[in-house]
């Protein structure tokens, strides 16, 4: 009896990540493509049916040997029927995903959020593994997150639930959000907004430091640079450090309140500055939740890399199809 592949499909607003996957999670074949964004992204589901199909054949494989097709998609999603509602970075609106790739591919897809979907490879592969209730975090150009009870991604009734970017951490006062709202988490403990945090603060305090002296060299900052100064001791950086590790531990304190996680697995971009972000979040952690909640749930970074979504998604071909 063969052995059966599992597809998993990654979108993002520059490429789309794909792989072959076997049961067991190891790679056969890994690869991706650019995402083609024109015409409102009309010709993604084209691009991704070609890819597997060539791969397929490349690989000497037939096409009775793929189970299916596990998808993350960012924007707005209806995951029974796969269908978006919007996602503004690709230009998908009211845009049957689901129906148009099956039809191109001839396989049978599942979909889910692109947050979810890295929660679910965290959970499978990654820094949850054996957790079967965990809380997934990224913080990247924005704040994603995926909630996971009993093994199962929690979705909600309008599919929102996970949305965790946007818990309101500062109720007056906070900047805007792209949402729509303002105070949002997103906006002070993603790299944007630690970015946004420093040259706020540097333009407010001019004065000496690393942090000054790294952008008055090169007439900018990222979040990357402002934790490696933070490292230096730098005393805006630990401050800029503090503020948002405080939002954050304050954030998935509440959270953890509800799903009381046996791990929360934090992964984005934001998350090399490893334990330079994990000791403040830890101890805002623990200072706002019920000790049972902090005393059972361990924080952790996330390992999978770029490789969650796309093992997130091949875990829902082989589970979900």
């Amino acid at each position: 009896m063969m052995d059966m592949w599992n597809v998993g499909v990654d979108i993002g607003g520059t490429t789309i990540k794909l792989a072959f996957v076997t049961d067991e999670g190891l790679f056969v074949d890994k690869w991706e493509i650019p995402t083609n964004t024109s015409e409102n992204g009309k010709h993604i589901a084209k691009d991704i049916s070609y890819s597997i199909h060539t791969k397929l054949k490349e690989n000497g494989h037939t096409l009775d040997q793929v189970r299916g097709i596990g998808l993350g998609a960012p924007g707005f999603i209806e995951m029974s029927t796969g269908f978006i509602y919007q996602a503004v970075n690709i230009g998908w609106k009211d845009y049957a995903l689901k129906e148009e790739l099956e039809n191109e591919t001839g396989f049978p897809v599942i979909i889910d959020n692109d947050a979810n979907i890295a929660a679910i490879g965290e959970m499978w592969l990654g820094a949850g593994k054996g957790s079967k209730d965990l809380l997934c975090v990224t913080l990247g150009t924005g704040v994603g997150g995926g909630v996971i009870t009993g093994g199962e991604v929690v979705h909600g009734i309008t599919g929102m639930a996970g949305e965790i970017g946007h818990v309101t951490v500062i109720p007056e006062g906070g900047s805007p959000c792209n949402c729509g709202k303002t105070g949002c988490l997103e906006t002070v403990s993603s790299a944007t907004g630690i970015r946004r945090l420093a040259l706020e603060a540097l333009n407010e305090n001019p004065g000496l430091g690393l942090l000054q002296t790294m952008f008055e060299e090169n007439g900018d900052i990222s979040a990357a640079d402002i934790f490696n100064c933070a490292k230096e001791k730098d005393a805006l950086s630990m401050r800029i450090v503090e503020t948002a590790s405080y939002y954050l531990g304050f954030a998935l304190a509440n959270i953890s309140m509800i799903n009381n996680p046996e791990k929360i697995v934090i992964g984005g971009g934001v998350s090399r500055a490893g334990e330079t972000l994990l000791e403040p979040v830890k101890r805002y952690f623990k200072q706002y939740a019920l000790s049972r909640v902090s005393q059972a749930t361990d924080i952790v970074i996330a390992t999978l890399g770029n490789d969650a979504g796309i093992l997130g998604a091949a875990w829902l071909a082989k589970n979900k199809l």
